[in-house]
């Protein structure tokens, strides 16, 4: 065998193991960059207050989530709120997106298409925006300090782009299904329910997973409309760390491991449907 012909036969294995090379390198970039922050943030919610900011060995403590239960006891309760709410917002949003993106799919006409540019553009502008013209309006309507209103609000900012991840998910379904339940006598409803509803189911996970990081998260339109009965934990952190008699960061870092843990596991439970909704459309088969 020739130097040349041995040349040959090695050069697609080291390509394939450069290839390989370079994406596990990128893979560790993409989890130190985004998992050493989080990795900071419980290894200091578990290290005494004196040592929060301190590097190296510890005894691990949960003194910090104890103090947070005594100085801090509302946190608990904003924290159920921001469930409530969150998971309200979601399942609302999913109904609407569900139903809209079905007629954006499946119909066609010119008011559609402009009542598509609309959502687009009301999608472009800042929250804040939105929000300050419609402090009078919630106020006329008594929904101040309710999780009323941050679940219709969060379910307004989010249909857009729900019902567009859930056309492209609908958008790939064969419209033969819905002819052959049609013949077999089902009506719209049953349709929905029993062919579309079914086979577009992450498409809806996709969904969930925008809508639910955003709604608990979010600290703007918590911030504006509630003050009292319904305020959500990321409203607790920022008083923490405005507190008068000063910042005790173990405390604040226990109170923001609890408010992330939560959405964490979501997001990593629903991952894979994550990925599918960001490339739904893309490949036409």
């Amino acid at each position: 065998m020739t130097a040349s012909r041995r040349q040959n036969m090695l050069s697609p294995w080291l390509r394939r193991r450069v290839v390989l090379a370079l994406r596990m390198v990128a893979l560790a970039a993409v989890l130190v960059w985004s998992g050493y922050p989080i990795f900071l943030l419980v290894s200091a919610s578990i290290r005494p207050p004196r040592e929060v900011f301190g590097v190296g060995p510890f005894s691990p403590t949960l003194v910090n989530y104890r103090n947070l239960w005594e100085r801090w006891p509302d946190f608990f309760g904003n924290l159920l709120n921001s469930l409530v709410i969150s998971l309200s917002a979601t399942a609302l949003t999913l109904v609407v997106a569900f139903l809209a993106g079905y007629v954006y799919s499946r119909r066609n006409s010119r008011v559609l298409t402009a009542s598509a540019f609309f959502m687009i553009l009301v999608r472009l502008l800042p929250p804040i925006v939105i929000t300050l013209p419609l402090f009078p309006a919630v106020n006329w309507l008594q929904l101040n300090d309710t999780k009323l209103v941050l679940v219709l609000l969060y379910c307004a900012f989010f249909v857009s782009l729900g019902t567009w991840i859930m056309k492209a998910f609908i958008d790939q379904l064969p419209r033969e299904l819905e002819e052959a339940a049609a013949i077999d006598g089902a009506g719209l409803r049953q349709t929905l329910w029993r062919v579309v509803l079914p086979l577009s189911h992450a498409g809806l996970i996709a969904t969930s997973v925008f809508i639910m990081v955003f709604a608990w998260n979010d600290f703007l339109f918590a911030f504006i409309f509630t003050a009292v009965d319904a305020k959500t934990a990321p409203l607790v952190i920022s008083e923490m760390v405005g507190a008068i008699d000063g910042v005790d960061w173990g405390i604040l870092f226990a109170a923001a491991t609890l408010q992330l843990l939560p959405i964490l596991v979501f997001v990593l439970m629903v991952q894979k449907y994550l990925i599918a909704g960001l490339t739904a459309g893309t490949v036409k088969g």
